[in-house]
């Protein structure tokens, strides 16, 4: 049985040209133009992009030049009006991100005391500029001064009612008269005070904190910081590891300096010797020391 040949032209569906608009009959044999190839360039840089404010803004612009250009490659084809309708409307939609991540950055912008804390205490542990900005706002963006001389804190008479955070000079920490330690630009004026108390719990500093030099340092009142904590889970943990990171080096800073009348090292990590009376300390028999390994002799 004889098979007619298949009329491929018959099975075509051919439509009529719109007005002014030709009908596109073959493919291209020349590559497209160069701004063609630029868009696509511009998309791939744009798609690289990483996260946080600067990261969308450097992922929109190059998703904006990238749909500029796709723009105008299809404006110059008559076979693609749907193409240049969508780049269009993309390219309105990211520049109009691009507009307002950028309004975003402003927003938070900081001033240069502020800029130094974020740098030096909370950038490298991943907090963005939009939860610095609120850190920020807790506190009202103010910063507060020390004459020399002046104390900060009154062993045994000022409230704990605060968590501050030196920003300039130095302050001299003391108990009974002596001294302990100084506390130097940004580490906190008060973390063991706040870390011992709970948020429904008040108390008074048991050291005195007074400035060695002129001094400039931020203040979070308490209530405040515990009802953004409440509201913003992320920056409780970042404000514990931080404040908790602060105590662990302003003891170990004091374990450096910790010996007894016979000249002894003591660990104040001891719970014993911690909560133990100066007096008894010096009087005690046992104290942490390392063993000193003696040349063996023949």
């Amino acid at each position: 049985m004889d098979m007619e040949p298949l009329d491929v032209e018959a099975l075509n569906f051919t439509v009529e040209a719109a007005a002014g608009q030709p009908l596109c009959e073959a493919w291209r044999e020349s590559a497209e133009g160069s701004v063609f190839h630029l868009a696509n360039i511009l998309l791939f840089l744009g798609f690289m992009g990483g996260s946080g404010f600067y990261g969308l803004l450097y992922l929109f612009t190059f998703l904006t030049l990238g749909f500029f250009c796709s723009t105008l490659w299809a404006w110059g084809d008559p076979c693609t009006t749907d193409s240049f309708l969508w780049s269009f409307a993309l390219f309105g939609v990211c520049l109009g991100q691009v507009l307002h991540v950028s309004y975003r950055l402003r927003s938070v912008s900081l001033s240069e005391d502020f800029q130094e804390l974020y740098n030096c205490m909370f950038k490298k542990l991943g907090v963005s500029l939009t939860q610095f900005g609120k850190i920020v706002t807790c506190c009202e963006g103010d910063i507060h001064t020390l004459e020399r001389d002046q104390c900060f804190a009154v062993e045994g008479k000022t409230a704990i009612d605060k968590l501050s955070v030196l920003l300039s000079g130095r302050v001299c920490v003391t108990v009974n008269g002596e001294f302990l330690h100084y506390i130097y630009p940004f580490q906190f004026l008060d973390s063991p005070e706040w870390d011992s108390l709970r948020p429904s719990e008040e108390g008074v500093f048991q050291v005195t904190l007074c400035a060695d030099n002129p001094c400039r340092y931020v203040v979070w009142r308490r209530k405040k910081l515990y009802l953004l904590f409440a509201k913003h889970r992320y920056i409780a943990k970042i404000f514990a590891l931080v404040v908790r990171n602060d105590i662990a080096d302003k003891l170990y800073s004091l374990n450096d300096k910790a010996f007894d009348s016979s000249g002894h090292r003591y660990d104040l990590r001891l719970p014993s010797y911690c909560h133990m009376p100066g007096t008894e300390l010096e009087k005690a028999d046992v104290f942490l020391q390392v063993p000193v390994q003696r040349p063996k002799t023949a």
